[in-house]
């Protein structure tokens, strides 16, 4: 789909990714990663002591799996793209915990796609985080890529 054509869809929902684990495998791999140990990622017994009663992922986990997140959707693709880069947030709430095991999946909504300068475009989406069978998702954000054609 070119940008233009892609541009014509704001304001609709534009791709669901399929469902990925969050395993305690890959928490544990996101705090050696990042340095963060906190208990509550690593530790199931200290973490059960916890109002959330186990381990939960990071909240910057469950942010990073955006771009994984993103490549598994159904979302369309924008032809001739040389490079795509991540350009920023305006917001981002981590509304609910992800339990080590939970599948997330996330839900985007294209708010904007405008073309920067010629062969460069800003695509401001905004994606929610579901959790499988929670009833709040695990984040909400805008997110921002730049696409270079």
């Amino acid at each position: 789909m070119s940008p233009q054509e892609l541009a014509s869809k704001a304001g609709e929902i534009i791709g669901t990714s399929e469902w990925v684990e969050i395993s305690q495998d890959r928490i544990n791999k996101f705090a050696d990663a990042t340095g963060d140990h906190q208990f509550i990622h690593v530790d199931a017994e200290k973490a059960a002591q916890t109002p959330f009663g186990g381990t939960i992922a990071h909240g910057f986990l469950t942010l990073s799996m955006l771009p994984h997140l993103g490549e598994n959707s159904d979302a369309p693709k924008i032809d001739g793209i040389k490079i795509a880069v991540n350009y920023g947030g305006n917001k981002t709430r981590f509304i609910s915990p992800v339990r080590s095991g939970k599948r997330i999946r996330s839900i985007v909504k294209l708010l904007e796609m405008i073309e920067k300068r010629p062969g460069q475009w800003q695509q401001t989406n905004e994606i929610t985080i579901e959790i499988e069978g929670e009833d709040k998702p695990a984040l909400i954000c805008e997110w921002m890529t730049l696409y270079f054609v």
